[in-house]
């Protein structure tokens, strides 16, 4: 399968097919969780080809590489069957008197989270 040079989630569209380390397309992207103006990647969105088929939730770690014409996976196909449903709202967060500090790295991941969390 040539899926040709290696690319940044930045060219990802809707549709490139999804590949398991095994070689199988387990789905389409539908979505790119990044805050691009941070350069933080969160991970993918796909509508699975496999199980219950539906979308899915694909953390950043989880993508073994990007290219031109697919996404590869660090996971075999039968793994990619079983990933989460994306959730429509983030995990509550407390904060307590230490976390109003200001912090250059804290407050660039607080209004990364708020993008691609729809917090904006």
């Amino acid at each position: 399968m040539d899926l040709g040079e290696r690319a940044s989630y930045l060219t990802l569209h809707d549709g490139t097919p999804v590949y398991a380390s095994d070689g199988e397309e387990v789905g389409k992207v539908t979505h790119v969780l990044a805050a691009p103006d941070e350069d933080i990647f969160d991970g993918i969105v796909i509508e699975a080809r496999l199980g219950s088929g539906g979308h899915r939730f694909v953390d950043a770690p989880a993508v073994a590489s990007i290219h031109e014409r697919g996404v590869v996976l660090e996971i075999a196909a039968e793994a990619a069957s079983s990933l989460p449903q994306p959730s429509e709202n983030p995990a509550a967060l407390a904060a307590d008197a230490d976390d109003t500090v200001p912090e250059h790295l804290h407050d660039k991941l607080k209004r990364a989270w708020d993008l691609v969390s729809g917090n904006y």
